[in-house]
């Protein structure tokens, strides 16, 4: 039998991207796709211990206090225990998976970290860790949602000031964001991801005007 689909949807903190998952695993469920759904990190289980330590800034108050490559192990071994646990056999059986972030959030957030001279021979080194030596699938699709600084500061504020999330270090840091916003950009273009513009004529786009888009190029990709 071959191989699985893996299709990951990559957004900065405050791009809406956990919104447009949601919406996208409705929408696949009232059409009835066979599908199953991923999300990274995955806070709630062990293999996450070091990544919480780092968010809560065990290691240190700011992001660069922990290099990209070290960090980017924490994040690559809570892939590896989700494969192992929860869906490689599925993969592996021809199964369709969904996934909100992937190895593509270390080349955001971790490559953030890098001068742009540097991000070529460390986007190399993350396929290399995760997808060969640790031997995670490559995703099939990747959609990048764009968005601005201000956008993805205003709705981390308001998700915060409704008692829903509580910054860690990264969300902290004003100047992280930033970068990982360039980073991004530089990935999308080295990697090939879809991206999905925040705006149009100008205009901040609405959320189902992104998600028709993004469930199109979805359904694109299975035909």
């Amino acid at each position: 039998m071959s191989k699985g689909k893996l299709i990951v949807l990559e957004g900065i903190d405050g791009s809406g991207k956990s919104s447009q998952y949601r919406h996208i695993c409705a929408r696949m469920e009232k059409d009835k796709i066979a599908y199953n759904h991923i999300v990274f990190p995955r806070y709630e289980k062990d293999s996450s211990a070091l990544i919480r330590m780092y968010l809560n800034g065990a290691f240190g108050e700011k992001p660069d206090d922990v290099n990209a490559y070290a960090a980017s192990t924490f994040y690559a071994v809570d892939r590896y225990a989700s494969y192992k646990e929860d869906w490689g056999r599925i993969y592996e059986n021809g199964g369709l998976i969904i996934s909100d972030r992937y190895t593509t959030s270390n080349a955001v957030h971790q490559g953030s970290k890098l001068s742009d001279d540097e991000l070529p021979n460390f986007f190399s080194w993350l396929t290399d860790l995760e997808y060969n030596k640790m031997g995670l699938p490559k995703p099939d699709l990747v959609i990048y949602l764009d968005v601005d600084l201000e956008t993805s500061l205003r709705r981390m504020r308001q998700r915060e000031s409704r008692g829903l999330s509580t910054a860690d270090i990264h969300e902290k840091d004003n100047s992280y964001l930033e970068r990982c916003l360039h980073t991004a950009d530089k990935a999308a273009d080295y990697y090939g991801w879809v991206r999905i513009p925040f705006k149009k004529d100008g205009m901040e786009r609405e959320m189902m005007d992104k998600n028709d888009e993004i469930y199109r190029i979805i359904l694109d990709s299975l035909k």
